[in-house]
């Protein structure tokens, strides 16, 4: 079999990072939010942070990531697991915020939030390339792996203790820029790891059964901003919303000081 070039759509490649970059505020805002939060979390707030975060910081930035990986072939994506990579990463996310947010986080708490969450990131990299539907094999360097994996571990784990001790939105906004790069770099060395090649034994699959790669491309992402842009609105009128119950309490507690006097 022979290994096929490869090349990167830089234009697609640079959006995936601004997704993420968006996802990931997005999420943090929220997080942040809920561990501040009076009221503690909520499974709303739970399901919009690992929204933004799973759908929105990783999973569309790794499916757009997919579609600028560019071989001379024809390639699809099977809805099944495509999907299901999908709902692995706002689950396997979801999990890690209710951990990292429904108590005081301690290291044994955020090390093995971060190793699960690490490895289901890393499992719905690994299955969303499965999708790939093409008159092709892949073949990957165990090695690269190994890596993908280790920096989706390291990820994760910043990722969640960073959602849960940040303050300040500039704050906010550069650690989103720096959870993008982890999330990009856990993906495209993944995508290093992949070799395609020729499969003469796959000559027969039918690409036409498989959805086209810019159509799900358009959905997807068009889905996806739009749902965050949603989370982003909660999560700034749940602050303003906050800040007014802050402010609301200062004249009582004056009072009350000026009452014992």
């Amino acid at each position: 079999m022979m290994e096929m070039e490869a090349s990167y759509n830089w234009f697609l490649v640079i959006l995936s990072f601004l997704v993420s970059v968006f996802g990931s505020f997005t999420g943090l805002q929220i997080t942040n939010g809920m561990k501040s939060s009076k009221t503690g979390p909520s499974i709303t707030w739970i399901i919009a942070a690992a929204v933004s975060l799973g759908g929105g910081a990783i999973w569309t930035m790794h499916f757009i990531g997919m579609l600028a990986y560019q071989v001379p072939m024809d390639v699809g994506y099977t809805p099944g697991l495509t999907f299901l990579s999908l709902l692995i990463a706002v689950v396997a996310v979801g999990i890690g915020i209710y951990i990292a947010v429904s108590g005081k986080l301690s290291i044994v708490r955020l090390l093995g939030a971060g190793l699960f969450t690490g490895l289901a990131v890393a499992s719905m990299h690994y299955i969303g390339m499965e999708a790939m539907v093409m008159h092709g094999a892949m073949v990957y360097d165990k090695t690269l792996v190994g890596v993908s994996l280790a920096i989706a571990i390291v990820a994760a784990t910043v990722a969640l203790w960073l959602a849960v001790n940040l303050k300040g939105t500039l704050l906010m906004l550069g650690s989103a820029v720096v959870m993008a790069i982890a999330v990009c770099g856990m993906h495209y060395t993944g995508m290093a790891a992949m070799s395609m090649v020729h499969d003469h034994t796959a000559e027969q699959v039918i690409i036409e059964n498989s959805m086209s790669p810019m159509t799900m491309g358009l959905f997807i992402f068009c889905a996806s901003m739009f749902l965050l842009v949603i989370c982003l609105i909660m999560s700034l009128n749940q602050l303003s919303n906050r800040m007014e119950e802050e402010l609301g309490e200062e004249p009582g507690d004056a009072q009350d000081a000026y009452a014992k006097t």
